[in-house]
């Protein structure tokens, strides 16, 4: 099965956080997906199968906290309150979700509770916050 066949066919694994937030956050279709990818992620190399390779990218803060009130901190110091979040998981068949950063920032522990790994795009500011459970989390410009 192509990744774009099992895209988004686990949105059970996001389902509390989409219960927290209600209508607030779109759910990514695959070519939406696909297209804020290639302006974030893609734009990375990787390290291994899923970690970023941040050697080319202006990393702005690394964190070893990797908790639900650090990301939130994270987000509310990163972005403007109004500011579009693209939040994508290490597994293409979990839909990525799109919302505010300051509702994402308010309910930072439930993105932390679906996922070992996932990565936030915050659009405006070009700015990428790559998280993996047990490590915390690297923030960095996303490279041109």
């Amino acid at each position: 099965m192509g990744a774009e066949a099992s895209y988004g066919t686990q949105a059970d694994g996001i389902a509390a956080l989409l219960g927290a937030v209600g209508d607030a956050a779109v759910v990514l279709s695959y070519e939406e997906d696909r297209t804020f990818a290639a302006l974030s992620l893609s734009r990375f190399g990787s390290v291994g199968s899923s970690r970023l390779d941040w050697r080319r990218a202006e990393v702005l803060q690394c964190s070893p906290a990797f908790d639900g009130g650090e990301l939130g901190k994270l987000l509310i110091s990163l972005a403007s309150s109004d500011e579009l979040a693209v939040v994508f998981w290490g597994n293409l068949a979990v839909p990525s979700l799109a919302l505010e950063a300051s509702l994402l920032a308010a309910h930072a522990g439930a993105v932390l509770d679906c996922c070992f790994e996932c990565w936030i795009y915050l659009v405006d500011s070009g700015v990428l916050i790559e998280f993996q459970d047990g490590e915390g989390f690297t923030v960095g410009r996303v490279p041109r």
